[in-house]
């Protein structure tokens, strides 16, 4: 049990307290794909929110045709107030490529249609729908801060499971990245990478704000979600303004380091994100020689993990995680072009023709007479080769 105070305002779980919040005035985002339809997580985390009682729950959808329509009626079964904003129809589809927002799909572009529907609130909390210990307190918790003043709140969490420590995407690749990004620079190390540094879970997928800075985000399209976020937080609220919570023990899914879906994908969305949001707060990035100072500052991690996991008796294997680190190195480069979604504060499309859309779709799949093709370049899961599976860091 600790104490200690970050550059941003860390707020620990000292006790089981679950503290008042602003819960009546907050839209709670829980992004699914069809995978999550009737599952345990899933179900605990909707019957949990049911005794938050937030005031509505958005849940951006992403699933097939012929599964859109019986995961509404489930979702329809809590006793919430629940949109469904099915992600995947024509009629969706064709609005977002009349306004020039079609391309590359997954959790981020999900999150950013829910976030614009999330704007009539004051308040809006996301957080994913894969955890198996989820609680009451953990939306009070993220929302406490806003109802002090704070305009965001980032989650975090220790993922130690089963006998090992996880969190690698982290461990091994954000934190020794932003480290090597900080030894490179000459002089004091730039406010963005301290703010960066100062999260403790910097890729975990929960966090609140205010509608307000919800409104001026842009948001990754996929993978790097989460600290594209942070990013924009860094512009929007800094160090003043945000403050991260302790959500205690938290567990989800993992994920392979290989595989088109594995961590290995996900590490150069992500490193995209962290040079870009680095580049966005005007620091001169050195690519020069970035993978060999990301991979020194990596070792002496290891070296730390592989201590602090015997001083707590959880198996380590130091060879793994070098490997993996080899990995993540292939993925440093220049983040390319920006293909971020805009703030909906000035985006080309109004967020209640997107209800109006997802609402349509969603009616035609339930009525059984959906339109399989869609004609504005889009598909379901099953045949978009570009959209990724959802939440579940590793």
């Amino acid at each position: 049990m600790e104490y200690v105070q970050e550059r941003v305002t860390t707020l620990h779980a000292l006790t089981d307290h679950r503290p008042d919040a602003p819960t009546d005035r907050a839209a709670v985002v829980v992004p699914m794909t069809e995978r999550e339809y009737g599952t345990l997580a899933a179900e605990r985390v909707l019957s949990t929110l049911e005794t938050v009682d937030p005031a509505r729950v958005i849940v951006p959808l992403r699933a097939s045709a012929d599964r859109a329509g019986p995961f509404a009626e489930w979702l329809d079964g809590f006793d919430l107030d629940v949109e469904t904003l099915w992600c995947d129809g024509p009629r969706l589809a064709s609005l977002l490529k009349a306004r020039g927002l079609d391309g590359d799909r997954g959790k981020g572009r999900d999150v950013w249609l829910a976030l614009g529907r999330a704007l009539d609130e004051e308040f809006v909390v996301v957080h994913d729908a894969d955890t198996k210990t989820y609680s009451p307190a953990f939306v009070n918790r993220l929302l406490f801060p806003l109802g002090r003043g704070y305009a965001f709140s980032k989650g975090y969490y220790a993922r130690v499971e089963d006998g090992s420590l996880y969190g690698r995407l982290f461990r091994l690749f954000f934190r020794p990245l932003v480290r090597a990004l900080g030894d490179a620079a000459p002089g004091r190390e730039p406010d963005i990478l301290r703010y960066l540094s100062a999260f403790r879970y910097a890729l975990a997928g929960e966090f609140a704000a205010t509608s307000d800075l919800v409104s001026r985000l842009r948001v990754q399209r996929g993978w790097g979600l989460e600290v594209g976020t942070l990013g924009e937080a860094f512009g929007h609220a800094g160090f003043a303004d945000s403050a991260q919570v302790d959500l205690g023990r938290y567990e989800h899914d993992h994920r392979s380091v290989e595989g088109p879906t594995g961590l290995a994908d996900m590490s150069r969305a992500v490193g995209a994100a962290t040079l870009r949001a680095v580049e966005d707060a005007d620091v001169d990035v050195k690519y020069d020689g970035l993978a060999e100072r990301y991979r020194e500052a990596a070792e002496e991690l290891i070296d730390g993990y592989a201590a602090d996991a015997a001083f707590n008796g959880l198996s380590y294997d130091p060879d793994a995680e070098r490997s993996q680190v080899a990995t993540y190195a292939e993925a440093l480069g220049e983040p390319g072009s920006d293909t971020r979604l805009p703030a909906w504060e000035n985006a080309p499309v109004d967020p209640d023709e997107v209800r109006e859309a997802a609402r349509a779709d969603l009616d035609s799949v339930r009525d059984g007479g959906a339109d399989r093709e869609i004609d504005a370049g889009g598909g379901s899961p099953a045949d978009d080769g570009r959209a990724e599976p959802a939440p579940g860091e590793d």
